[in-house]
């Protein structure tokens, strides 16, 4: 298979920090910045090694996480798992504290979002993600070594399996899925939010397997 490059054309991996490609999104950031001056509220770059051959893309800044702290995953509960996890696979090293300057580090690997701006109540819109998608697109292609991407929720999955060129309908949406897109291997997670844990829709021990079976792949 061949993965188009058709929606690798933007040089920006990162959106500019006023970007104002959503306006809801842009509206949104501003009254955020009134009403917390001191938070991060802009587009949240990748955390990570651009060399890694893991790439972890998930849904959204969180209002609390990573839109406060200006790191994927950085200070609320969704973080608290994934981290937990990525220290237990080696995927990163340190102490996670919940802040941007508690050293932890990854190894041998990135995480990104599928749109790069905190939304109202988590739900960006479809036009939202379509917009940012070239902002995903170009991590994946500014990436030289990544061989495995995993997808936190199905709107991850959906927008880098367009991103990628392909068609849904080849890599449907599974937790524990995993799918060969030419020379990357995606898997499949439910997202680590704290709503997905607390109704038991998805389980420590379900989020540790998608990671075990990562790591036995990439050794």
């Amino acid at each position: 298979m061949t993965i188009s490059t058709s929606n690798f054309v933007t040089p920006a991996v990162v959106p500019d920090r006023n970007c104002p490609l959503c306006p809801r999104l842009a509206d949104f950031r501003a009254q955020t910045r009134a009403r917390e001056p001191g938070w991060f509220n802009a587009p949240v770059d990748s955390f990570g090694d651009a060399k890694a051959r893991l790439l972890i893309v998930g849904l959204a800044p969180g209002m609390q996480g990573a839109n406060r702290t200006g790191r994927p995953f950085t200070g609320d509960y969704a973080g608290d798992l994934l981290y937990a996890t990525l220290l237990e696979y080696g995927f990163a090293s340190g102490v996670y504290r919940a802040r941007p300057d508690d050293g932890l580090q990854l190894v041998d690997c990135r995480i990104s979002n599928a749109v790069r701006c905190v939304p109202p109540q988590n739900k960006p819109l479809p036009v939202e993600i379509n917009t940012c998608r070239q902002f995903l697109a170009a991590t994946i292609a500014a990436m030289p070594k990544v061989r495995a991407i995993v997808l936190l929720g199905r709107i991850a999955h959906e927008s880098t399996v367009k991103a990628l060129g392909l068609r849904l309908a080849a890599a449907p949406f599974a937790h524990g899925a995993v799918h060969m897109a030419g020379n990357f291997k995606l898997y499949d997670s439910y997202h680590c939010s704290r709503y997905n844990t607390n109704t038991g829709v998805l389980t420590s021990d379900m989020f540790r397997s998608v990671f075990a079976n990562v790591r036995k792949d990439l050794g």
